[in-house]
Formats: C-alpha cells, sequence, structure tokens
C-alpha cells in the first residue's frame, strides 16, 4: 500500500509539472510555432483531471522495468501513458484522428515529450522519496 501511495503521489507531482511546462509553452508560443494545435490551461476544469491521471499512470513505476538510468527508466514508462494517448484517446475518444495527426504534424513528437516530463519527474521525485 504504501508503495501505491508513493507512486499515485510522484505521479500527482510529475503532472503538475507537466502542466506548468505545459502552459509555459502555450504562453511562450511553442505550440504554435511546431504548427500542433495543443495548449494548455489555468482552468480547474483542465488541471484536475489531468493531476489525477498522473497519479493513477504513476502506478506504471511498479512495474519492474530496469533501465540504467533515470533517464532512459522514464523515457521507457512514458510510452505507456503515451501510446494510450495517441492510439486510444486521439482517434476513437476525440476524433482527432490516427496518433492525433489532424492536430498537427508533429502531435506525436509533442505528446511524447511532455509525457517524458511527467515520467523524468514522477522517476526523479521517487528516487529522492527513498
Amino acid at each position: 500500500m504504501k508503495s501505491v501511495l508513493l507512486v499515485f503521489a510522484a505521479g500527482c507531482l510529475g503532472a503538475l509539472v507537466q502542466i506548468i511546462t505545459m502552459n509555459l509553452a502555450t504562453r511562450y508560443g511553442l505550440f504554435h510555432l511546431l504548427h500542433v494545435q495543443l495548449s494548455g490551461s489555468s482552468s480547474l476544469f483542465w488541471v484536475y483531471p489531468r493531476i489525477v491521471w498522473g497519479g493513477l499512470w504513476g502506478c506504471v513505476f511498479l512495474l519492474p522495468v530496469l533501465a540504467s538510468s533515470i533517464f532512459m527508466r522514464s523515457f521507457v514508462l512514458c510510452l505507456i501513458p503515451t501510446g494510450v494517448q495517441l492510439f486510444v484517446l486521439y482517434p476513437f475518444y476525440e476524433g482527432k484522428g490516427f496518433a492525433g495527426l489532424s492536430l498537427g504534424m508533429l502531435t506525436p513528437f509533442v505528446v511524447l515529450f511532455f509525457y517524458w516530463i511527467w515520467a523524468l519527474t514522477t522517476s526523479i521525485t521517487l528516487r529522492l522519496a527513498k
């Protein structure tokens, strides 16, 4: 139970850092520059579900993934929520096409980058908590 609570909290913190990074990318026009129709928001209706899902996705850190470094481990584990976002949520639930390509050609790379930020923050938090 302690491990589940720890990965949930670390995942929530990772999601918060991801949200802040997305808001900065929106503010400074990164999405517009990349021709990707994504954006961050500070609305509670946008932030709250992402923090909860970040905590739930933190459970992937309970998987026995052996990686040589914290960067590699975070990259490997970020592929799971990225794959769900690109190949399940975007095409079937949001109608954004395969891998969200109707949002822009670089959407898969942008989604992968932001989930990597989430996973890296979660990995660092878990490493510091032990």
